[in-house]
């Protein structure tokens, strides 16, 4: 995991492999609620293998002739995995979609049916994972290893590291776009997502990326396959402004940018809080997960900051899975921690050459960040590793925003993608 420094737990890991197939990695949302059939939005549970989220709400916006503003959902999803998932469309009936719910690509529709309310990000419990982690050469002897890091991680919790799909895998660049924009610099911003070939992407691509980097935007688009949808994107807005102006300009780069859909482009930055994030983790981890170190800032179930309480009551509530010790999402407002656990925080942002201020990304405001304060550690319940023919199958399930591969990083001790 990009930045993460610190194991929790000290056993062996049984190394392996997962995602060898779709099927090995499997994802179902815990939601808030369950849709009652009634009221003028339609939701759709569906099963999707091989495509993320977004792209399957680009696609039904597309073929269903609606706005993206439409479309909701609790969660992205993984790309590389059979998910199951809720959907929700505003406004529309359930019998309009039935006619088109066959032709979309990797995407099986389980239910369709109506509800009161929309769907919006982040209205759901959390997710359930059955996980199978191959090329184990003693699968028994593993599945007890396994058992033994859960218990542990069960026991005082998970560090709450971002996975690699925060960042993209194998082109790890989404932090490097965000920290762009906190420099304020949109040229680089754009260049570093169009741009910037990466070593280990397919040559045709690293070709079309090349043209970007030497100006040649006309050839970069005419390069770029058809299936990097977002780069073609603001590769098209960006020709628009070249047909119009000599020199592209920060307005011409603004456009390109709000291209995009807006949840990726919000993702930027936070990306790049996430990178920061990992580290300031792996740091305080290293101080103890479970314990209350002088200085934290400490948060309740529901995220809020807790104060007033003495250290002994929030050892106890920490103890428990009652409160958290926290680390920052750096942002323009977000507050740092006291003592040697804010001087760690600090020394982060010196390494880096930012400060909080800069997160307000002047040029791109919108896409700026005030930060707040995220746990670093989170509690995963379901727990249980056998051994198959196959290899090791884990179960667990954690809260929303969390990553599976937090915890397959402790039992493997290497990285899980």
């Amino acid at each position: 995991m990009l930045n993460a420094e610190t194991y929790l737990t000290d056993y062996k890991g049984i190394g392996g492999q997962i995602r060898v197939k779709y099927e090995d990695f499997y994802v179902e949302e815990i939601p808030e609620t369950i849709p009652s059939g009634e009221g003028p939005n339609t939701w759709i549970f569906i099963e999707k293998i091989g495509r993320n989220t977004l792209d399957v709400v680009l696609d039904m916006a597309r073929d269903l002739h609606l706005s993206r503003k439409r479309m909701g959902f609790a969660g992205m999803k993984d790309k590389k995995a059979v998910t199951r998932q809720w959907l929700c469309i505003s406004n529309f009936e359930p019998e309009e979609i039935e006619e088109i719910k066959d032709q979309f690509y990797k995407v099986e529709f389980l239910k369709i049916t109506k509800n009161q309310k929309k769907l919006r990000i982040g209205q759901l419990i959390g997710n359930k994972f059955r996980i199978l982690i191959r090329n184990i050469e003693d699968p028994e002897l593993a599945a007890e290893e396994a058992r033994k890091s859960l218990k542990k991680l069960a026991e005082v919790g998970t560090p709450n590291y971002y996975g690699w799909q925060r960042f993209g895998k194998p082109r790890s660049n989404t932090h490097l776009v965000g920290k762009a924009l906190v420099e304020n610099d949109l040229a680089k911003t754009v260049g570093s997502y169009i741009g910037n070939p990466y070593p280990d992407e397919p040559e045709r691509i690293m070709v079309a990326r090349e043209a970007y980097d030497e100006g040649k935007l006309e050839k970069s688009y005419e390069l770029m396959p058809t299936g990097m949808r977002y780069e073609r994107m603001m590769l098209r807005a960006l020709l628009k402004e070249q047909n119009k102006k000599e020199t592209l300009d920060d307005d011409s780069y603004r456009k390109a940018l709000h291209s995009l859909p807006k949840p990726l482009s919000r993702m930027f930055v936070h990306a790049y809080q996430s990178f920061l994030f990992n580290k300031a983790v792996s740091e305080r981890t290293a101080m103890g997960i479970n314990q209350f170190v002088p200085g934290d800032i400490v948060i309740d179930n529901e995220e809020h900051l807790i104060h007033d309480n003495s250290p002994e009551q929030l050892q106890k509530m920490i103890k428990n899975f009652q409160a958290h010790p926290t680390a920052p999402l750096y942002g323009s407002k977000v507050p740092l921690a006291g003592e040697n656990v804010g001087k760690m925080e600090k020394k982060i942002l010196d390494e880096e050459k930012v400060s909080l201020d800069d997160f307000i990304c002047p040029k791109m405001p919108r896409l700026g960040s005030h930060g707040l304060r995220r746990a670093i550690r989170f509690k995963i319940w379901d727990v249980s590793a056998h051994a198959t023919e196959e290899g090791v199958l884990t179960e667990f399930s954690i809260p929303k925003g969390c990553y599976a591969t937090a915890v397959l990083r402790e039992i493997m001790k290497s990285e899980a993608v």
